[in-house]
């Protein structure tokens, strides 16, 4: 029987590319495949391996050309990325690259976009939940799947290590979550929309300007800051997923990690959660 096309690569490699060449960062996550075809048919019709670029080596070298070519805009990765694999590989023939965006967009800071902290792009579900009975009528408003990073300004250090504990310390993280988030009301408000509006400002103000020592005191600076600023929230709760972006390690490659390659991963991820309320 003949083999009348074949083809083969890798899929879903995520990579976050971070410029941190000036103080402003530049963030770009992609969702990577990388499919070759070429002279790969014995491989098919005899299991003659001899020629075929293992899948996990594809997955290193668009880690590797992510790392050497941070700043450049997308389309010319996946140029120089395709480029790459016709130059070292004369057995192949052509390459596909196919790259999905996961676009983020900055906060906005006092009406100024900041230097290195983002909300995804077309972000959250906002959401309302009232509980009525002749005793009287609660009203809580929220927003669920609200995503936002930063890329520099947190760490996580001091804590607790025993014989299970294998996680480094670091004061210089990237930090992502994608948080639930829901407002019980005291009162109503002169208006709805925009004092939710001024909930997620007053949280996201926090996020962006204060070093973060951890996810848990985050959240409770972000809740003290809401309750400051909208007087008719009698309390607010937050549950944040910790959303890991790994540090790549491409020692084995001759390239030192310097917080400007990841791999985003949402699974396993940590829990943290907390209501704060007036006195």
């Amino acid at each position: 029987m003949p083999l009348i096309r074949n083809s083969y690569g890798k899929g879903r490699v995520r990579i976050m590319r971070v410029d941190r060449d000036s103080p402003r960062h530049q963030v770009r996550e992609l969702t990577v495949q990388c499919m070759l075809t070429g002279a790969f048919d014995a491989a098919y019709t005899a299991g003659d391996n001899r020629k075929v670029v293992a899948t996990d080596s594809i997955k290193n070298i668009v880690n590797i050309v992510a790392r050497d070519h941070v700043g450049l805009d997308n389309e010319a990765y996946c140029e120089v990325l395709a480029r790459y694999f016709l130059d070292r590989y004369e057995h192949v023939d052509a390459v596909e690259i196919t790259a999905s965006e996961t676009r983020w967009v900055r906060i906005a800071v006092d009406g100024a976009p900041h230097d290195h902290a983002y909300v995804l792009d077309g972000n959250g579900h906002p959401v309302v939940k009232v509980s009525a009975s002749r005793a009287g009528t609660t009203i809580v408003s929220g927003i669920s799947g609200f995503t936002f990073l930063k890329t520099t300004e947190s760490g996580w250090e001091d804590y607790w290590f025993d014989e299970a504990t294998t996680l480094k310390p670091t004061a210089d993280r990237l930090f992502a979550t994608a948080m639930e988030a829901s407002w019980r009301w005291s009162q109503p408000p002169a208006s709805y929309p925009e004092a939710n509006a001024a909930v997620l400002a007053e949280a996201l103000k926090v996020f962006a300007t204060t070093y973060s020592p951890g996810v848990q005191n985050t959240l409770y600076l972000m809740g003290e800051a809401v309750l400051a600023a909208v007087p008719e929230i009698a309390e607010i709760s937050f549950a944040c997923p910790n959303k890991h972006y790994l540090p790549i390690d491409l020692s084995p490659f001759g390239r030192a990690f310097d917080g400007q390659v990841f791999t985003p991963t949402d699974e396993p991820h940590g829990q943290i959660e907390c209501t704060i309320a007036r006195s």
